[in-house]
C-alpha cells in the first residue's frame, strides 16, 4: 500500500454544509457515501453490493440535505464507505473495519494490518471527528446553543425478515430531544415509530453520539428512517418536512 490512502485528485473526506446563526441544529451524516480510495480497489467486491446498504445509508444524505435546508442547520457529510472504516463506530469495535457485513464477507479487510488501519483512521475517521468537534468547540466558545442530530436509514427487510418501522429514534442515557421528537411522531397518523429499535445505540455501537454529544452534555437524537420511504425526491421532502416541523416545535435545547 502506498503512503498515502486518499490520493489527492480524489473527493475530500467529508463536506460541509454551512447552517445560519440562527438554528441551535447540527447534522451529522456518518454513512453518507460509500466511495472506496482507488489504494483499495473493490475491497473485492462486485459493484453491487457498494450499492447496497452494507456500503452506505441510502437515503440519508439527501434526507440530510433537505432536513438542513429546512432548519437552517449545519450539516457535515462522510464521503466514504462504511467498508472502509466506520465512522460510527468506536475504534477499539469489531465492527470498526468489518470483516463480514451481514452475510456478505468484504475480502479487503481480511487482512487488514494495523498499520493499515490506522492509516484508514488518520485518513477519514479523525479528520472527520475533528471537524465536527471544532464545529462543536466554535459554537461552545460563541454561546450557541446547540442540539445534534444523527442522520441514518436502515433497510426495509434483514435477512428475510420485513422491518414494521416506518423510522426509529435512538439514545444512550440523554433521552431529552429523543423522547421530544418520539412523542411528535408517534402522534403524526399511520406511523409506526420505533424507540432503540431496530438498532439500539450504547457507547459500544455509536461514537458520534457519546463522543460530541454526551460527552459535551448537548441534546441530541439518531434518527433511523426506512429506506424505501426515502427512494425519491418526493419521500424524501416528505420526511424533511415533517422532521423540521416536529424539531422545531421542540422546546428541548441547552439552557
Amino acid at each position: 500500500m502506498s503512503a498515502r490512502l486518499i490520493a489527492a485528485d480524489e473527493p475530500a473526506v467529508f463536506e460541509v454544509v454551512a447552517g445560519t446563526d440562527r438554528s441551535p441544529f447540527v447534522l451529522i451524516c456518518d454513512h453518507a457515501g460509500r466511495r472506496v480510495p482507488r489504494a483499495l480497489g473493490s475491497l473485492g467486491l462486485p459493484a453491487a453490493e457498494l450499492d447496497r446498504h452494507i456500503a452506505w445509508d441510502i437515503g440519508a444524505a439527501a434526507l440530510a440535505r433537505k432536513l438542513a435546508e429546512r432548519l437552517g442547520a449545519w450539516l457535515i457529510l462522510q464521503n466514504y464507505s462504511r467498508l472502509v472504516i466506520d465512522c460510527n463506530r468506536p475504534r477499539t469495535s469489531p465492527d470498526s473495519i468489518v470483516r463480514q457485513s451481514e452475510d456478505t464477507l468484504v475480502p479487503g479487510n481480511h487482512d487488514v494490518s494495523p498499520d493499515e488501519a490506522e492509516l484508514r483512521a488518520a485518513e477519514i475517521f479523525e479528520p472527520y471527528h475533528a471537524r465536527i468537534r471544532s464545529e462543536l468547540d466554535a459554537r461552545s466558545a460563541a454561546g450557541r446553543a446547540t442540539a445534534l442530530l444523527f442522520v441514518h436509514s436502515f433497510t426495509p427487510v434483514f435477512r428475510g425478515v420485513a422491518r414494521p418501522w416506518h423510522a426509529a429514534v435512538l439514545y444512550n442515557d440523554d433521552a431529552r430531544l429523543a423522547k421530544a421528537l418520539l412523542a411528535g411522531l408517534r402522534r403524526e397518523p399511520d406511523l409506526t415509530i420505533g424507540e432503540n429499535e431496530p438498532y439500539a445505540a450504547s457507547p459500544l455501537t455509536d461514537y458520534g453520539l457519546i463522543q460530541h454529544a454526551e460527552a459535551r452534555g448537548l441534546p441530541y437524537v439518531e434518527l433511523e428512517i426506512r429506506q424505501d420511504l426515502l427512494a425519491d425526491d418526493r419521500g424524501q421532502n416528505v420526511w424533511a418536512e415533517r422532521l423540521a416541523r416536529l424539531l422545531n416545535e421542540s422546546s428541548v435545547f441547552p439552557t
